[in-house]
């Protein structure tokens, strides 16, 4: 079977739906092929005895700015996390606040035992900084490491360990702190003026509201492409779509196999979730573990932020633990048990277990050295996208796919595309 069409996009994630969203909107003829059952590639939510579970702990920034430029943020309707944590140190739960956001709770904040006080100041000094500095002027800066450059900030080794190193471990899959010093400060940047949030129906969501916006028939679903000959994608079930383009919308090691491009590593993550009776901590915060107990290093109690992702009377914790984890899913669902019975007592061994997630491929690797708005055209007629080619983040895999459209669009028409994305 042959299909003919103007763009074929090889991925149905985030990237390759806001390519073939923008691109239908300007009358393109598209075909996207994804290999799975639905639309969303790592941003898809199960539902398991009425919790809603994402596939791997995800969590949207707020101020993320394609997410507005493109999405309908108010029929998202997020859920939002109060800004800052509670850090187990020392057997116990320690609150941290934004002394900016709320000054009541600034004395608590600065006797915790996390960090000094004069890194407190740094990080308030941190903070203002990086408001006060554009996003891209972020990403121009000197790159090092985040552990570099938090200890050119003057952090102490406690704060590194207690906080830091728990934090972005959760944001960035990056418990050695070795991701790009750029990126981290461009995320912290983004929390430090809205918050982490989850759509109240689940991460679903954003790749449905895409999706809901192209027209019929143009995701085909179950179509995994093995190999690309030119501008011709060849799928497992022995189709081929001929098209005078081709964007290649897959996750980077998929993509890097289609197009011979080099490997750009990936960020692992597990994510075991439960269901309790009782809710472990009433917060809207993440829980860090500011001791390395065990292999998790973040927990949220989901529900606690958005109520629809659990039954009534039901509360859904989710166990995170970044980094490839050896042994199969029992181990690591009995020694994540085990951890968490020694924060939270007995209680935890009544909690049921609905889901042990493993993902191999969570984010690009980003390290030091890291530059966004890599190359998308890779010439006669090919092309890539996906927060491989940017940031490592939904903000780089809507902006990627959007700037990929932008150049198939002058590529085959000779002009811009004259429609707002949204």
């Amino acid at each position: 079977m042959t299909t003919r069409t103007d763009v074929c996009i090889v991925g149905g994630g985030l990237a390759g739906l806001a390519c073939a969203r923008l691109l239908t909107r300007q009358g393109v003829a598209c075909t996207v092929l994804e290999a799975g059952d639905d639309v969303g590639g790592r941003v898809r939510t199960d539902v398991v005895d009425g919790f809603l579970l994402d596939r791997g702990y995800q969590v949207v920034l707020t101020q993320l700015p394609e997410l507005h430029h493109q999405l309908d943020v108010g029929a998202l309707d997020l859920q939002r996390y109060e800004p800052g944590a509670l850090v187990r140190v020392h057997g116990r739960l320690h609150r941290i606040d934004d002394p900016r956001r709320h000054p009541a709770r600034a004395l608590a904040t600065l006797t915790a035992p996390i960090g000094t006080f004069a890194d407190d100041v740094r990080l308030l000094a941190l903070v203002v900084d990086l408001l006060r500095t554009e996003p891209r002027a972020l990403l121009r800066r000197p790159d090092t490491t985040t552990a570099e450059a938090l200890r050119a900030r003057g952090f102490s080794e406690t704060m590194i360990e207690r906080f830091w190193r728990p934090l972005f471990a959760g944001i960035q899959l990056d418990p050695d702190l070795e991701v790009s010093s750029r990126r981290f400060e461009v995320i912290l940047a983004m929390l430090a003026e809205g918050a982490a949030a989850h759509p109240a129906t689940g991460m679903r969501a954003i790749p449905g509201q895409l999706a809901a916006a192209i027209p019929a028939g143009v995701v085909r679903l179950g179509a995994r492409v093995e190999r690309i000959d030119g501008t011709t994608a060849h799928t497992a079930d022995g189709a081929r779509v001929e098209a005078r383009a081709i964007v290649v919308a897959t996750e980077g090691p998929a993509a890097a196999g289609l197009l011979g491009l080099p490997d750009p590593g990936s960020r692992s993550e597990s994510c075991v979730y439960y269901g309790a009776d009782v809710a472990p901590v009433a917060e809207r915060m993440v829980v860090l573990d500011g001791s390395r107990s065990g292999p998790v290093n973040n927990l949220a109690v989901v529900s606690n932020v958005a109520p629809g992702y659990a039954p009534a009377g039901r509360a859904l914790v989710a166990a995170v633990a970044p980094g490839t984890l050896a042994g199969g899913d029992a181990e690591l669902e009995a020694a994540t048990r085990r951890q968490l019975r020694g924060w939270f007592g007995a209680a935890v061994d009544g909690w049921d277990h609905l889901r042990t997630y493993r993902i191999a491929h969570a984010h690009p690797d980003q390290r030091p050295g890291f530059s966004p708005r890599q190359r998308v055209r890779l010439g006669d007629g090919v092309y890539v996208c996906g927060d491989h080619r940017d940031t490592a983040s939904i903000q780089g895999a809507l902006f990627s796919g959007r700037r990929t459209a932008a150049a198939v669009w002058a590529d085959l028409c000779g002009r811009q595309p004259d429609v707002p994305a949204r």
